[in-house]
This record gives C-alpha cells, sequence and structure tokens, in this order.
C-alpha cells in the first residue's frame, strides 16, 4: 500500500501539469515569428452576404523555436505557438480598384502544443489574454480529422509541405484538390 499511494500521487500530478493553461498571455512579438501562409476567405461551411464579397484574410504565425523543430523532425515540437490572425478584407480605398487588401483584426486565435497535446484559445479583437476552447469545440475534431501534420493545416504551409513528405510526416489525403 506504501508504494501505490506515492505512483497514484505522481499519476495525478503528471495529469495535473499536463493539462492545458486556461488562459494564454498574447505574445506581443507574434508577428516577428515565422509566416507560414495567409488565406482569403478560407471556411469550412458555404458563405453569402458581405462575408463572400469581402472575405477574411487568415494570417498564420509560428514560433521560432517551433519552426525550427518542425524543419528537423516534420513534426511540431512541445512547446509549438501557432497565432492565426484574422484580419478584414477591402476590396476599394485609397487607389485599389480591384483585388483585396487587408483590414483592421477581427479575431486572433491561438494553437499550442504541450505535453503532445494541442490546445486552441481565442483573443477576440484586441485581447491580450486568450482563453481556451472547450475541448468539445470543432476545432479540435477538425485538426485532428483533416490535418497534414500532427494536428496542423500543412496542407495550407506550402513552404513546408516538401519537409514533411521527405520525412514521412504527410498525410497525403488531406493534400488540396488541384
Amino acid at each position: 500500500m506504501r508504494i501505490v499511494i506515492p505512483v497514484m500521487l505522481a499519476a495525478v500530478l503528471s495529469c495535473l501539469s499536463a493539462s492545458p493553461q486556461s488562459d494564454l498571455p498574447l505574445p506581443p512579438d507574434y508577428r516577428d515569428w515565422v509566416f507560414l501562409s495567409s488565406g482569403l476567405g478560407m471556411n469550412y461551411t458555404p458563405t453569402t452576404g458581405a462575408a463572400a464579397e469581402n472575405p477574411p484574410f487568415q494570417n498564420v504565425f509560428v514560433s521560432r523555436a517551433g519552426y525550427q523543430g518542425f524543419l528537423k523532425a516534420g513534426v511540431w515540437p512541445d512547446g509549438t505557438t501557432f497565432i492565426l490572425e484574422i484580419r478584414a478584407s477591402q476590396s476599394r480605398g485609397s487607389i485599389n480598384q480591384s483585388g483585396h487588401y487587408q483590414g483592421a483584426i477581427s479575431a486572433i486565435e491561438a494553437e499550442v502544443k504541450e505535453h503532445g497535446q494541442w490546445t486552441f484559445y481565442g483573443f477576440g479583437r484586441d485581447e491580450k489574454q486568450g482563453k481556451a476552447f472547450a475541448r468539445t469545440e470543432r476545432c479540435y475534431s477538425c485538426h485532428a480529422e483533416n490535418g497534414a501534420v500532427d494536428n496542423t493545416f500543412v496542407q495550407f504551409y506550402p513552404t513546408l509541405i516538401p519537409t514533411a513528405k521527405s520525412r514521412g510526416t504527410y498525410k497525403a489525403e488531406t493534400e488540396p484538390h488541384r
């Protein structure tokens, strides 16, 4: 019995330390991180109206240490943080007569890998503390089912696809149809 209690206590403490933090401070320098891609109007459900006319931009940044780890191993190391900066798009302004350019921030989200597990956070428009999304939110299952590498949408980061493929970590079934 004396051995069982310390082992059980260690297991409980290990689970507690592996649980995600409920708040995440917004890294003030995330725009200095590695820029992976910018999507325009990417959505997983049909859109209409203003969203279809002026679709949002989604800029993806990843922490430098996470990026370097990915280049070495083809998977994201613990401590990797992604920032998704969602910005409004505009089509008329100044001298622009066609196309879209980025406007104000609509929302910021983050995805963080700790202890082999990913957690998503939402910051809203200009909040400095992100709140963890409940594990029941669709983002968790969608990323797990559709992420090309390690819960992430590498299939939309063209500079990383060759690395993932050469390391054997790329799920080919996620390849965008051409």
